[in-house]
């Protein structure tokens, strides 16, 4: 199964139809987050839209390798972004249920969906090339975004969880930390 899927993803065929859905997918995500980004200052729009920003590099980084170029940033941006926000999405539809007491439609096309993000970034892993500056400049990207969303309140709005908003940003925190540790532990880091 691993050798299949690691032929897969250097299926130039295969990886067009990723970069077709991703993209449909990245556009749908910035137009999901319309209404927010309207009463949002301008400064802060490159940190709202957390899941569509992650797809968008998903996107930039099948096209270098359809291209045959590498760029370890965006590598490492893509992977730890999808995991990140992919899991923070799920975990934030589960929780909406929970506080709603019922289940939704759109509830379950975000958690499929979101959870496709995180799967695609370990698919991907056989691509994922980076140095250890891309690493230090990735987890200040996280960190950062981490900040602007919890402390500035600029976090995606979804439901009505705005009360546990501690909690949330704890747990953005944890999955910050996680995903660097899995970047650091998993990807190939060319230092020189």
């Amino acid at each position: 199964m691993t050798t299949y899927l690691i032929n897969l993803m250097y299926n130039r065929k295969f990886l067009v139809l990723l970069l077709i859905a991703n993209f449909l997918g990245t556009v749908y995500g910035y137009i999901w987050y319309g209404g927010q980004l309207s009463v949002t200052p301008w400064y802060f729009y490159p940190f709202v839209p957390d899941s569509p920003t992650a797809t968008l590099f998903l996107c930039i980084l099948i096209v270098l390798i359809l291209l045959n170029k590498k760029f370890g940033l965006i590598d490492a941006l893509a992977f730890t972004t999808l995991i990140k926000y992919g899991l923070w999405a799920v975990i934030m539809n589960i929780w909406n249920f929970i506080d709603i007491g019922f289940v939704t439609p759109v509830g379950l096309m975000l958690i499929m969906s979101h959870l496709a993000m995180a799967v695609q970034a370990f698919m991907f892993l056989p691509h994922i090339q980076i140095k250890n500056w891309h690493f230090f400049v990735t987890a200040i990207w996280l960190f950062h975004n981490d900040v602007i969303d919890y402390v500035y309140v600029q976090y995606p709005r979804y439901g009505q969880l705005h009360p546990y908003m501690a909690e949330i940003g704890y747990l953005a925190f944890w999955l910050t930390v996680i995903v660097l540790i899995l970047l650091w532990k998993l990807a190939d880091r060319r230092n020189n």
